[in-house]
């Protein structure tokens, strides 16, 4: 209980007040951002996975080939356009979920808790795939594309003078079929192990819990929640490949051209082992950055949700 009031006097600000969708969202830039760029060996190969299957058809191989071919710096192209956009996207997928979660708690008094969490994390992914558009574009060409450009600097130009405002957001369809099932997936399955291993395994309060049992709560539900969504966003993520490199000019003919299988399998393997990871140490460094600041760690809902009467 000292410990709980301490916590509490050394709030930076309170829950739901302006000052603390500003930390959500700056927690979420830096956790998404720099997590993301970590991985970015990974995600280059992933995206060749995906354009060529046959070349790059594991993730021993696809490797080797890389690396000989195009060199060790092939493995980091495209890390501007990583640790910026995923940066943009975190910052809104993070603060925007925090908004929309307190915003539909109090005005969707009588629904059901999991749909409070789909249709908040649905709102915010919508604002936060038009932030990383313009900046997936670029990165998905730089990887796939070595004549194309080096990065930003020089790829938004290029980008523009060939294809016009219409060229960095050619794929928000595709990203919004892929992101909006992952986050709502991703949210819900966080917020439900949160409250799972809570109530089952620590069979404790969370403010009754040390920051060190917090966080450790924070993985577990994190790793799940990456792995679910993963599987669920597969299809969307292979066809927004195939789209940015002119495989398909369209979202229907990317399916028949993949086949439906395909959508689900290609690339899913190394797409776990950098999902998986990667969405655990974001909440990872996000839920330390919000303790940092003295505020509760997520997942769950907090005492003034609760006092909304939400069903279980």
């Amino acid at each position: 209980m000292g410990e709980t009031m301490k916590r509490v006097e050394r709030r930076f600000c309170e829950e739901f007040s302006p000052g603390y969708y500003g930390i959500c969202t700056v927690g979420g830039m830096l956790s998404a951002g720099t997590t993301h760029l970590a991985v970015t060996p990974l995600d280059v190969l992933k995206v060749n996975m995906q354009v060529n299957p046959i070349k790059y058809s594991s993730i021993s191989s696809g490797f080797s080939a890389l690396w000989k071919e195009q060199g060790p710096s092939s493995l980091w192209r495209g890390w501007s356009g990583k640790l910026f956009g995923y940066g943009a996207q975190g910052g809104c997928r993070f603060g925007l979920y925090e908004y929309f979660k307190g915003l539909y708690s109090n005005v969707l008094v009588d629904q059901n808790r999991t749909f409070i969490f789909f249709l908040s994390s649905a709102s915010a992914q919508v604002f936060a795939d038009v932030a990383l558009c313009p900046f997936e574009a670029i990165k998905v060409r730089v990887q796939t594309q070595p004549n194309f450009a080096k990065g930003l600097v020089d790829g938004f130009p290029k980008l523009y003078k060939t294809e016009g405002l219409a060229g960095f957001y050619k794929g928000l369809c595709p990203l919004w079929g892929r992101n909006l099932p992952f986050s709502m997936i991703m949210f819900s399955t966080f917020e439900h192990s949160v409250d799972f291993i809570y109530r089952r395994v620590v069979q404790q309060r969370k403010e009754d819990c040390s920051r060190v049992q917090q966080l450790g709560v924070t993985c577990l539900a994190g790793y799940a929640a990456g792995a679910i969504g993963t599987v669920v966003s597969n299809p969307a993520d292979v066809i927004v490949s195939s789209l940015y490199n002119k495989k398909a000019e369209n979202v229907l003919q990317a399916v028949k051209s993949i086949g439906l299988a395909n959508l689900f399998t290609r690339s899913l393997p190394v797409r776990i082992t950098i999902v998986g990871p990667v969405i655990t140490m974001q909440w990872f460094f996000y839920d330390s950055v919000k303790l940092l600041f003295g505020l509760p760690t997520s997942g769950g809902l907090n005492r003034q949700l609760e006092e909304g009467n939400l069903s279980a």
